[in-house]
């Protein structure tokens, strides 16, 4: 049927240069080789006359998104999908492999939606009456039922208001389009809060974030989990009000707004927790293994660390020694397998981060005691040391760190306090309000800066380049606060031609132990009951895993 409607229309598509056209739900010529919909329409009166119906073009579509208030008709994972390509844009400018948007998170939400049903399969019959009920205002039978929905995957420009794609829902979802829309801008936004999701993954704003991470672990870019959170919270990738960028016909009213809208900064263990959902949800196979040329493996990782830490490069040898005797770096533990509950779920920085703390306790203890007896030791030793480096000595290596930790704790604090919430694009839903809005907004923006104007206040410096490391330190510094070059020599000692510790003790920190099916936690961790100095490296430690 397809060919023999698309048999006059011989125009080369215009991103890929074949004629090769097929027809939309909705009317609309669609080039089957790389899918791209054109704003040509198939200009036909459908003959069929039934009764208490209308006469109507396949071309009907295009009176019926434009509202009267300019919007157009979206659906929420059209949304979502918006807010991942930013994402994934961003990530690509902070130098992520180009194969993740175009092809591995692309296929990623492609499987996601025909998993959940919202794409490229046939619209269960019960969606129809579910959504029926959501509001109570009915729908006019003569009411135009067929609209191509959802959008070419992540290619859709914010040029482009009209949001279409190759697939389709069923008629019965647009029947309610008008219903729907009273509670809330989108289609079906009053649906998507209140039907029963148990069986598959509702999408949410954390879970954008889960995609991208899936995605980044699927190539192994060197990017942990942490990297990504952090990189959110400093606004290098979008998350926070990322709705603003939405196109100007995709209209946010209602339930929209606690969908897309965010107060609150993402946390780890549910986006992980997320992925590790989304993966078996979406049957992924093994994912590529973590081997020990892979930036996420405990090796390259806990050498990271130690140079943001300001630590000796020699604990490094340590790490590797401790990643070895316990068995953590082998492919098969350190490698992502979807819905097999027999396998550990590794945390990568969070694990890299454990391995430098045990090495620290193995070498000073960090009794408050011990390590400082260490330290007094390492420096009577320094003052003696005519040839060679320096020692290290845990005190002074804890005054250079504590100070730097408060300035950048601080800075991290201040930011995080002065950041406005608020969207710094208006929100209007109807050209009416549209230029009242927009006129009170300027008279913020004028009375903002004329108090800040008269308080003096320094409009804040643009934010520096993003950087995987927090903190730098540098050998070339003459004040002696670079520690990478330190010896350990003075804090081991001798034996039979291996350096090996003075410290013959160690410490448990499981204090209680308890059911991580219970709680979800293996252990309570009360700050009472551990040193200072414990508290110190864990504070220290906790600054990559922000």
């Amino acid at each position: 049927m397809d060919e023999e409607d698309t048999r006059d229309f011989n125009e080369r598509c215009a991103q890929c240069s074949e004629v090769n056209w097929g027809l939309t739900d909705g009317g609309r010529f669609y080039c089957r080789s790389c899918h791209n919909v054109t704003e040509r329409t198939r200009e036909v009166v459908n003959t069929d006359f039934i009764s208490n119906t209308r006469i109507q073009t396949i071309s009907k579509d295009l009176r019926k998104q434009e509202k009267t208030d300019g919007g157009c008709e979206w659906y929420v994972c059209e949304g979502f999908q918006l807010v991942l390509k930013k994402q994934a844009e961003a990530l690509e400018a902070l130098g992520v492999c180009p194969q993740m948007k175009d092809e591995i998170l692309c296929n990623f939400w492609r499987r996601y939606l025909q998993k959940s049903k919202q794409a490229y399969c046939n619209r269960p019959a019960g969606e129809t009456v579910k959504a029926l009920s959501v509001c109570d205002s009915s729908t006019d039978v003569d009411s135009e039922p067929e609209r191509p929905s959802l959008l070419h995957l992540l290619s859709l420009s914010e040029s482009e208001g009209d949001l279409q794609t190759d697939c389709s829902f069923a008629s019965s979802t647009s029947k309610i389009s008008e219903s729907t829309s009273v509670c809330s801008g989108s289609v079906d936004g009053s649906m998507y809060l209140m039907k029963n999701q148990k069986e598959k993954l509702r999408m949410t704003m954390p879970m954008t974030l889960s995609f991208c991470y899936m995605a980044l672990l699927w190539l192994r870019e060197p990017m942990t989990l942490s990297d990504l959170l952090r990189f959110v919270v400093e606004g290098h990738i979008p998350y926070l009000n990322v709705f603003q960028h939405f196109p100007e016909k995709m209209k946010l009213c209602g339930l929209d707004l606690k969908i897309f809208c965010v107060e609150s900064w993402p946390a780890y263990e549910e986006v992980y927790n997320k992925m590790l959902e989304l993966a078996a949800f979406l049957d992924l196979p093994r994912f590529p293994d973590i081997t020990d040329s892979c930036f996420l493996h405990p090796d390259m990782l806990c050498m990271k660390y130690l140079m943001e830490a300001n630590l000796p490069d020699e604990l490094h040898n340590w790490t590797c020694r401790v990643v070895k005797k316990i068995c953590i770096g082998e492919a098969d533990f350190l490698t992502l397998v979807p819905g097999n509950k027999s396998t550990r779920k590794v945390k990568y920085d969070v694990l890299a981060v454990a391995v430098i703390v045990v090495v620290l306790k193995l070498l000073f203890l960090l009794d408050d005691h011990y390590e400082w007896l260490l330290s007094d030791f390492a420096e009577e030793r320094n003052k003696n040391n005519k040839e060679g480096g320096p020692y290290f000595e845990f005190k002074k290596w804890y005054k250079v760190i504590k100070c730097s930790l408060d300035v950048e704790q601080k800075k991290l604090d201040e930011e995080r306090a002065k950041y406005l919430w608020r969207c710094e694009k208006p929100l209007f839903y109807s050209a009416q309000k549209k230029s009242k809005v927009l006129k009170r907004r300027q008279i913020v923006v004028n009375l903002q800066n004329q108090f800040g104007k008269l308080s003096g206040s320094v409009r804040p410096a643009e934010k520096p380049n993003p950087s995987s490391f927090q903190l730098s330190w540098s050998e070339e510094n003459t004040d002696g606060s670079c520690f990478h070059g330190h010896s350990l020599k003075g804090i081991l000692q001798e034996k039979c031609g291996l350096l090996t510790a003075m410290n013959p003790d160690y410490w448990l920190c499981t204090v209680k132990l308890c059911t991580e099916k219970l709680c979800g936690h293996l252990a309570h961790y009360r700050e009472v009951d551990f040193p200072q100095s414990y508290h110190f490296v864990l504070r220290v430690r906790a600054l990559n895993l922000i």
